[in-house]
């Protein structure tokens, strides 16, 4: 029986902390192997490939993808290719032999990816070639890079610290033949084994659809679900700088946030639809789907057991398990008097223009005459999104504005009186409440509130509903 672990990108950071709280923590008590690790690239190296995850500082990717005149993608390339070497140089010492053979191996990745962009700037010159068809390809090889840097360097540290480890290469460079994300899994696993070596595996694999169409920038989650379906794992396991908490420490304080123990999947996509994944739901698909348990880690506390993640889990008794939310969603009003009895008509052609921009849609509520959906995206696609709807929709009002989401969520949320309990402590915090969502299915209750009050929400109503009792697990006090 094996493990399939991810590490991620701030854990990657720190290698001692990798090496010595997952590879050699004590309670693996010398039995290193039967564990397959994809890693991520080390933080901030994706966002410097493509665009910065939060703030959208363009990275090469953005850069070269929206000047053809302009050159600027190549000194961002440069730099890239520097600070990858100042990573080598933390990890390898100045008169081991290692670092020059790690400096080579990220040159030769920068120089093909620069002489392929070279060559398709070009070529898009002309006429008869259009950029826009080639980008989607660019996006993949510029993001495997990242991947490639990290799991290389961690595959070289560990046979130097005494591990049977292997680099795993997933990313197709320089491959002839274009295959499925399980062909190419399968083809890589074939000849190893999994008693007697660790394979390190690239957190972007090469397929022939493109594994980031679908995930984007959740692409090492997709290679790590079906890595642990495939080789049929007895336990998938991310190991994360932080656990999966109650809150936000940062928000509602260190002492205050609790792990929260066990949950199942259906929490997990709420958490998710939020933008705070535990796992991509359509990663947890493929673990659910084959009774999979996910555990969630804290790398910086090894002997901690984390957070256990299953697809049959239902909290003993009703109980609030987690206060999560999101900032920066976008709230577009579409009212229109004629829409009473209609709405059938109307919303899949709001949908329509929404999926036509790209944005994604967290939450949205209706009434006989208004459909208010809740977007994340930006303020200009935004204007994009509303000035269709008003082409399509000359009759109709429509309104925007930003706002908050703020979610308490549990795998049972049925306890009599939480909807009142929720917004008293709101209202005792001063904060008024915009709009209220709450399904029969009980897993999730959404306030939308005032961006400002986004913080003052999430401190109100972890005060209110969850408290740490001895065993260190989160409960309801409206239990």
């Amino acid at each position: 029986m094996h493990t399939i672990e991810k590490i991620g990108g701030t854990s990657m950071n720190d290698y001692e902390s990798v090496r010595d709280n997952i590879i050699f923590k004590p309670s693996q008590r010398g039995s290193f192997y039967n564990r397959v690790f994809v890693v991520s690239a080390y933080g901030g190296i994706t966002d410097r490939l493509l665009e910065h995850k939060k703030s959208a500082q363009p990275g090469v990717f953005k850069l070269f993808s929206s000047a053809m005149e302009d050159d600027s993608w190549l000194k961002a390339l440069s730099e890239l290719r520097s600070q990858m070497h100042q990573i080598n140089s933390e990890l390898f010492a100045q008169d081991d032999p290692q670092l020059s053979i790690a400096n080579e191996f990220v040159n030769e990745r920068i120089v093909d990816a620069q002489k392929c962009l070279l060559d398709l700037q070009s070529l898009c010159r002309h006429g008869h070639f259009a950029l826009e068809a080639h980008l989607h390809t660019v996006r993949e090889m510029l993001a495997s890079i990242g991947e490639a840097h990290s799991a290389w360097n961690m595959a070289t540290l560990l046979r130097r610290d005494g591990i049977n480890a292997r680099f795993v290469d997933l990313t197709g460079w320089r491959t002839q033949t274009h295959l499925t994300l399980d062909e190419r899994i399968s083809q890589a696993f074939s000849e190893l084994d999994l008693s007697k070596e660790m394979p390190i595996v690239t957190g972007y694999a090469h397929t022939d659809d493109g594994l980031m169409s679908t995930f984007d920038r959740g692409y090492s989650e997709m290679t790590f679900s079906r890595l642990a379906v495939l080789t049929e794992a007895s336990e998938a396991v991310i190991h994360k700088e932080f656990h999966l908490s109650s809150a936000d420490p940062r928000l509602v304080g260190e002492e205050n946030a609790v792990p929260i123990g066990r949950t199942n999947y259906d929490v997990a996509d709420q958490l998710a639809n939020l933008g705070m994944e535990a796992i991509h739901p359509k990663a947890a698909k493929g673990l659910r789907q084959s009774d999979i348990a996910l555990r969630v880690m804290n790398t910086f506390e090894p002997e901690h057991k984390g957070t256990l993640i299953t697809g049959d889990y239902v909290s003993e008794s009703p109980c609030v398990e987690i206060i999560a939310g999101k900032k920066g969603v976008y709230a577009i009003e579409l009212f229109d008097q004629d829409m009473a009895g209609l709405f059938h008509i109307y919303d899949p052609k709001i949908v329509s223009v929404i999926k036509e921009f790209k944005a994604q849609i967290v939450s949205k509520d209706i009434n006989a005459n208004t459909v208010t959906h809740y977007l994340s995206t930006n303020l200009k696609t935004i204007k994009r999104i509303r000035k269709k709807l008003e082409s399509l929709f000359p009759q109709a009002e429509l309104d925007q504005r930003k706002v908050a989401i703020v979610s308490a969520i549990g795998s049972d949320l049925a306890i009599k009186g939480l909807l009142a309990k929720t917004s008293k402590a709101i209202a005792d915090a001063d904060v008024g409440v915009l709009a209220i969502h709450q399904c029969m299915r009980q897993v999730d209750i959404q306030f939308i509130v005032e961006e400002e009050d986004y913080e003052k929400t999430i401190k109100a109503l972890h005060s209110a509903l969850v408290e740490i009792y001895d065993h260190g697990r989160a409960i309801c006090l409206a239990s």
